[in-house]
């Protein structure tokens, strides 16, 4: 007859096992990030030490040393404040996510609206985006209505979206 002592066993934290799933989450989150461009980057709020990791493993170039030194990324990614804020941000910078199509959206919306109702929709925007700089929208709004009447200037109404969505992106990441 087996003798079995019930003892109550304490969490003793997460399993090996566990620990291994989240440092291939972490190196996969530092993965990401070695994707992005360097605008992307800069938006990011990460410390001195993981920017310079990233930059740094632009020059590396043989596998194994790329492996070890995504894993030293995800060591320091783990000692960042707010991890999954970080993750969010990533996220939404792919091409595919739903955050990232929504604010695409948003910004077509306001610049269709911006071009056809003129500059009395820029302080709408202003009150959805309050630290843009009035003086250049209206410059790109402008602009980008002259386009669509004389069709021969190309790229203002591009110019228009890009600083829409850099001002989305901006305050929605506060």
């Amino acid at each position: 007859m087996i003798d079995h002592n019930e003892e109550e066993f304490e969490y003793d934290g997460p399993s090996k096992s566990q620990l291994k799933r989240e440092m291939h989450a972490l190196q996969s989150m530092g993965k990401q990030m070695l994707e992005l461009n360097h605008e992307q980057l800069d938006s990011l709020q990460i410390s001195d030490t993981l920017r310079r990791a990233i930059d740094e493993s632009i020059r590396i170039r043989q596998n194994e040393a790329k492996r070890r030194h995504l894993q030293y990324i995800g060591k320091i990614i783990r000692q960042e404040p707010d991890p999954e804020a970080l993750q969010a941000a990533i996220t939404a910078f792919s091409a595919g996510s739903v955050e990232h199509t929504r604010r695409h959206h948003l910004a077509e919306r306001w610049r269709d609206r911006i071009i056809t109702e003129g500059d009395s929709i820029i302080g709408e925007f202003l009150s959805h985006c309050p630290d843009s700089d009035i003086q250049h929208l209206r410059n790109l709004a402008r602009n980008a209505r002259n386009e669509v009447q004389k069709p021969q200037s190309a790229g203002h109404g591009r110019k228009l979206f890009r600083y829409l969505r850099e001002c989305i992106d901006a305050n929605e990441q506060m």
